[in-house]
């Protein structure tokens, strides 16, 4: 048995098998979660060339032969042991470290405060918001002999994780964004929750926070203050409290800053007006200023200050996947470029759209620290790693390093390229537009993307993917998933969709009809796939794409024999029975059954691959007497049905209500549905789910309407004062019930609600902004955060699936990833 326990320098540590890249380069760390276990996932990564592993005392017990097959570092803790070796290789570096925490922010001071060191110091940071227990030491990992200063952010959902993170990180410096409720259901107050954040700080020399959040300070002052009796504090505010005080003059698009600190007057203007960007941009001015004063004046501190602050734009952090030209689909990461950004993107990627091919358009890598042979061989193996088929370089630097690439287009500024390409050499591609944000690659994203309809429906990726392992965790060990894309994953988008649920590795999915399936098949979609209503002239599509299709009555299974036999089919098609125990829509009863076991035994062409029932009511407590009938039905046909077969076959009942609400009746796998998108239609855990869709649309004009006058169709709106009336750009066409017409329906703009008035036309409808600043242009929220689809639902009498599904098909979806 080995136990390696020095790995490469300059390895890759990994600890997601699906982003493997450079497998010669790898260090694979095997991380037992609560849903998956890296081990399993050993002999593939040997299989891709992979021979460094992390791997756990209890695996290599029962694994001894594949010990022979690479090279292991044993462990009790895998985490812990992938948590020591970024302690060590931190403890190689003798730089200036600032460490960030806090409740919200901490991404976002991060990427501002890198924008203004980068312009004259390497930095190495966090990947977006990578601030856990196992991202924290993926981050640390990339520091080396190029970087002067290091930029981490940390972040922990419940006690005792901070300790280990802290000694990672090793902060000099560190700053302490803001106090919310962001993660309260871990700790058992408020008060404990900012100790233990604080543990970040224990040997920092130096805390920069608002001493306007009172709880904060206090806690600071009483255990900080008595662990580290000698870490400076840089405790500002903008309400006069303390020594070190903001002064802040909001004007149209920005904000002057007056800061008053150590008997000087910085004078600074930041480009926001929003209280959340201020207090962020105070954080970095501080954060810069501890750092640079090692390196620079105070007066050359200050103008560097001003101009990271002048070049800073709000944009996302975030990556959006867009439809675009040509039936293509482009991923806009078009605000920063950096190593770790890229390798994410590309991971991003990898994850959807698989079938198509592959293009990226990048702009020159800024500040790395790295001489230019070096980082462009790295960034030209990750593209390589990645299966990138087609490379844009844009920008002088790329240009010259031309020779890293094997197929490299080159082009020396966007307007360059956006002259001298043609949009009609995209088609049918991934796209991938990556570019550091003096590049202005938002040009390019323009010129690429389809549908300018101003409504947007907007679909958070990793709110899916936590409503997703939510519910798994609801599951027993070996329960199978099968997950339900219908109706377009109930308006948000089956490809994209069905693609994040395959990287997640579930175990079917769910369409209602062949086309939707087809079309699955022709983006790479490659799981089982049940239709659920199969027509008799989609029999061959479901053939030739291998979908398997719901078997509900005598005379569909009939109708699809028939066919088999004229096709001389002789590999065995798998079927899903569907049973009827009291839905009284589709399915077999128990009369149906001996016909149906005779159809069954007498073809050996078919294999049941599962037998399934629907619960009528699983979501109401005053039905579970009936539904336990169900239940009971279900077992007594299932078990009639599997004995005259003689094999098992996998068996369901449960729908997102009955995962909740039965969980006795798992069987061998379950059906989610509209829990993935963040609804309990039972209402018991829907606190604990992610809302996952957004719909948005845009002022187009504005008018005033005098007292008397009449507004819309029909004359029903009627200005009741003088108003200012906005007309958006969303309509009963886009999904806009007609029923939210003159008041029953209201939007938001910037915090406040402006009710409909008049009647919701087919394109547009008018609504009352006269208590708002609301300009042409501006965004209002249909629904998402602010606007939740059960109080629509409410409103019109019916129930969430209906808001989310009439979504209109012309509506833009972008998908992101934060």
């Amino acid at each position: 048995m080995k136990n390696t326990t020095q790995i490469p320098d300059q390895s890759i540590l990994l600890t997601d098998s699906r982003h493997l890249s450079q497998p010669d380069k790898t260090v694979f760390v095997a991380i037992e979660g609560e849903r998956h276990d890296g081990h399993s996932f050993i002999n593939e990564l040997l299989q891709k060339g992979v021979k460094w592993f992390v791997v756990s005392q209890k695996w290599a017990e029962k694994n001894s032969d594949t010990l022979q097959k690479g090279e292991f570092i044993i462990s009790e803790n895998t985490t812990k042991e992938l948590q020591s070796l970024a302690k060590k290789h931190r403890s190689k570096f003798d730089i200036p470290v600032l460490g960030i925490t806090g409740s919200n922010g901490k991404t976002i001071v991060k990427e501002w405060l890198t924008t203004v060191l980068t312009q004259s110091h390497s930095v190495c940071k966090s990947p977006g918001s990578y601030n856990s227990q196992i991202g924290v030491p993926l981050s640390v990992w990339q520091l080396s002999a190029s970087h002067e200063i290091g930029v981490f952010e940390a972040g922990i959902s419940q006690p005792a994780e901070m300790q280990a993170i802290s000694e990672i990180i090793n902060a000099e410096i560190g700053i302490f964004t803001n106090i919310g409720s962001a993660h309260n259901e871990g700790f058992r107050s408020q008060k404990q929750k900012i100790t233990e954040k604080l543990r970040l700080f224990r040997n920092a020399k130096t805390l920069i926070y608002s001493i306007d959040y009172p709880e904060l300070d206090e806690e600071i002052k009483i255990f900080l203050k008595a662990v580290n009796p000698n870490i400076a504090l840089i405790p500002w505010s903008r309400n006069q409290k303390g020594s070190i005080t903001v002064d802040i003059e909001k004007q149209n698009k920005f904000t002057k800053l007056a800061i008053y600190w150590n008997g000087e007057e910085y004078d600074l203007h930041v480009p926001f007006v929003d209280d959340a960007s201020i207090e962020n941009c105070i954080h970095c001015f501080f954060g810069a200023f501890e750092l640079l004063k090692k390196f620079k004046t105070e007066s050359e501190t200050a103008e560097q200050i001003q101009r990271g602050f002048d070049s800073l734009k709000a944009v996302p952090m975030r990556l959006e996947l867009k439809e675009a030209i040509n039936n293509c689909y482009l991923i806009d990461d078009s605000y920063n470029n950096d190593l770790g950004g890229l390798e994410m993107a590309l991971n991003f990627m990898n994850q959807h759209h698989i079938s198509r091919s592959k293009c990226i358009i990048i702009s020159d890598v800024l500040q790395t620290g790295l001489s230019e042979n070096v980082l462009y061989k790295k960034i030209a193996d990750l593209i390589e790693g990645a299966g990138i088929e087609k490379v844009i370089g844009i920008g002088p630097v790329i240009h010259r390093n031309q020779n890293h690439f094997e197929n490299l287009e080159s082009y020396l500024n966007v307007e360059e390229f956006i002259a001298e390409h043609p949009t009609r050499l995209f088609s049918n591609q991934l796209i991938l537009v990556k570019g550091a944000r003096d590049f202005a690659f938002e040009k390019i994203v323009n010129t690429l993307t389809s549908k300018v309809h101003g409504t947007v429906l907007e679909i958070n990726l990793e709110a899916i993917t936590h409503n997703l392992n939510y519910f798994r965790g609801l599951l027993k060990e070996n329960t199978k998933l099968m997950v339900m894309v219908k109706a377009s994953a109930y308006g948000s988008g089956s490809t994209e969709v069905a693609s994040l649920l395959q990287y997640h590795r579930v175990d079917y999915l769910a369409v209602a009809y062949t086309d939707e399936g087809v079309e699955l098949r022709k983006n790479g979609i490659e799981l089982p796939i049940m239709v659920l209503n199969p027509q008799e002239e989609s029999f061959k599509n479901l053939l030739n794409y291998g979908l398997e299709p719901e078997i509900y009555s005598l005379d569909i299974l009939k109708r699809f024999i028939q066919y088999l036999d004229f096709e001389k089919v002789e590999e065995p098609i798998s079927i899903h029975l569907k049973i009827d125990t009291g839905m009284k829509r589709l399915g077999f009863t128990k009369p149906d059954l001996p016909e149906l076991i005779s159809l069954l035994k007498g073809n050996e062409h078919l294999k049941v691959a599962s037998m399934f029932s629907h619960l009528a009511a699983a979501d109401d407590r005053k039905q579970r007497e009936f539904t336990s009938s169900q239940i009971k039905e279900f077992k007594e046909i299932s078990s009639e049905l599997e004995s005259q077969l003689g094999y098992e076959t996998i068996k369901h009942i449960l729908n997102t209500a009955g995962i909740v609400n039965f969980p006795e009746a798992q069987f061998q796998m379950t059906r989610l549905g509209i829990g993935l998108y963040g609804v309990d239609s039972s209402q018991t855990h829907q606190e604990q789910l992610m809302s996952t869709a957004s719909l948005k649309t845009t002022i187009s004009q504005i008018k005033s309407a005098k007292a008397g006058e009449s507004i819309g169709y029909g004359r029903v709106g009627m200005a009741k004062r003088d108003m200012k009336i906005a007309t958006i750009a969303i309509g009963y066409a886009d999904g806009y019930d007609r029923r939210f017409s003159n008041g029953k329906g209201y939007v938001m703009h910037q915090g406040k609600a402006c009710p409909t008035i008049g009647n919701v036309c087919m394109d547009m409808c008018m609504i009352d902004i006269t208590d708002t600043n609301a300009k042409v242009g501006d965004q209002v929220e249909i629904f998402g955060k602010q606007i939740s689809i059960f109080e629509l639902a409410e409103k019109l009498g019916t129930i969430p699936y209906e808001i989310l599904t009439k979504v209109g098909s012309r509506v833009r979806r972008v998908f992101f990833k934060e």
